[in-house]
């Protein structure tokens, strides 16, 4: 398969028809091998517009849903990013291509080492895989600049905007009931979050983030 060919008209056809302008995305999108985060049996899948299953219950984020939300978390060059649930870590090599610093935590073992592999194998020396349980961030490096959370989820918790500076930005996609969900922008002001809902999206809901099961008799 003609991998470059694949991953040009992914940009041309995903990235940019919706929206996408910020060119240091475009770039990331344009250069980063997504085939190489995928299992073998799907690296043939690796530009299609859906989300790929990269081991039972997680997923790569659709390309276009990764790109809008990166795009809407404004990140300067300077900015510490904080990714929550970096899977194999494609999302955080196209964040450390824009970003100055990305922490990115994952609680699977075997997906955090997997990620760790894949930056040392492209050469990506600003991101730092951490294992960590993920609906508690990382409060060991913060405060952020901005935060994202690599799935949907169905509240974000307080204790995460938390670990944004006053200006932070935070981003993922909120999805309640498991149908379809927000792409979200929060942004903090001092002990305020504004919330601006982008686009519509749906994609699986990251371990720990999910609704507490209703109480019944």
């Amino acid at each position: 398969m003609d991998y470059p060919a694949a991953r040009h008209n992914m940009v041309e056809n995903q990235i940019r028809v919706n929206r996408v302008t910020h060119q240091g995305i475009i770039n990331a999108f344009g250069k980063i091998p997504r085939e190489v985060f995928v299992p073998n049996n799907l690296a043939t899948l690796a530009y299609v517009d859906e989300k790929l299953m990269i081991t039972e219950g997680r997923y790569l984020l659709q390309p276009m849903v990764l790109a809008l939300l990166l795009q809407s978390a404004k990140i300067r060059p300077d900015d510490v990013v904080l990714e929550i649930g970096c899977g194999t870590g494609y999302s955080t090599a196209i964040l450390a291509s824009i970003a100055s610093t990305v922490v990115a935590i994952e609680e699977d073992e075997a997906l955090a080492k997997q990620a760790t592999n894949n930056m040392v194998e492209l050469g990506v020396d600003n991101a730092a895989i951490m294992t960590s349980p993920l609906a508690e961030g990382y409060k060991k490096q913060h405060p952020y600049n901005a935060i994202v959370l690599s799935g949907s989820v169905a509240k974000v918790p307080e204790s995460i905007l938390a670990q944004l500076i006053d200006g932070g930005r935070l981003v993922t996609v909120v999805n309640k009931h498991d149908s379809l969900g927000k792409g979200v922008l929060m942004t903090k002001f001092g002990v305020s979050i504004s919330t601006e809902e982008i686009f519509d999206a749906w994609t699986p809901i990251l371990p720990g983030f999910e609704l507490p099961p209703s109480f019944a008799f």
